[in-house]
């Protein structure tokens, strides 16, 4: 029989926050009952932040490549190392991350709902972070709960400090004018979460806060099997958040889970 198992990112060492916490607490879960056993793959980054940088290419793309790359690469990868047959079920998979991670972790499932049907996220960077540059969707992930705002300005464009002119419509957001997609997402921000009203970043879609409510409204409006925990005086991917909520989200996550799925 196939194991479920969950895909974490920023999670290439096992002794780093918040890895260390998600396959101690697994443990604990997995020996309690209550959650089945399963395989946890911890992925690396690869490196740097935001745009221009590889983990930005990697986690603030909005597109299947992150989670082709996992089931090309890392997955046969897993099989070969551990000696264990990963199941082909997307309801016995799951994805995890944090901040442009967490993004990513929603991302995979939304683009290939073929492949993974649960998601745990803490501050999901739900913003206009996307790299590099998809004119098809130009508000990176905050599209997928609301429209692009637009141009910074009245008629403007800002790419980093250079401003030019724009003529361009406003997007549709994904969620909202999409059919239902088989996921199941628990999901956390703060209430002091990250906020960059910076000069290089005017265009009112870098409130994390904002974003990941924004999300809750509308998968509510959807009838999505979600579950949104907004933490007071809480920061970006608040540590203490995390310890306190782990447990109950992974157990939440795995719930309607049968061994029977992961058969094949």
């Amino acid at each position: 029989m196939s194991p479920p198992f969950i895909v974490f990112g920023d999670g290439g060492a096992t002794g780093s926050y918040p890895g260390r916490d998600l396959f101690t607490t697994l443990d604990n879960l997995i020996s309690q009952h209550r959650v089945p056993p399963m395989v946890a793959i911890g992925i690396g980054t690869g490196g740097q932040d935001a745009q221009g940088s590889e983990r930005g290419r990697e986690y603030d793309a909005v597109s299947g490549a992150y989670a082709e790359w996992v089931e090309q690469e890392v997955l046969p990868l897993v099989e070969q190392h551990s000696g264990v047959k990963l199941t082909k079920n997307p309801d016995a998979r799951a994805t995890m991350g944090i901040s442009s991670s967490g993004a990513a972790a929603f991302t995979m499932a939304w683009f290939h709902p073929e492949l993974y049907h649960r998601v745990l996220a803490y501050s999901p960077t739900m913003v206009n972070q996307q790299w590099p540059h998809d004119p098809s969707l130009r508000g990176g992930a905050w599209e997928y709960h609301d429209s692009w705002a637009g141009p910074a300005g009245p008629n403007l464009n800002v790419a980093v400090n250079a401003v030019t002119p724009s003529e361009t419509p406003s997007g549709s957001p994904l969620i909202p004018n999409s059919p239902q997609k088989p996921i199941r997402f628990w999901f956390e921000v703060g209430d002091r979460d990250q906020f960059y009203p910076a000069a290089i970043m005017p265009d009112g879609m870098h409130d994390w806060t904002m974003a990941d409510e924004s999300m809750a409204k509308v998968l509510a409006a959807k009838g999505y099997h979600y579950q949104f925990v907004f933490a007071r005086n809480a920061g970006h991917v608040d540590r203490p958040t995390v310890a306190q909520t782990l447990p109950s989200a992974l157990e939440w996550l795995w719930k309607g889970y049968s061994s029977s799925v992961a058969a094949n």
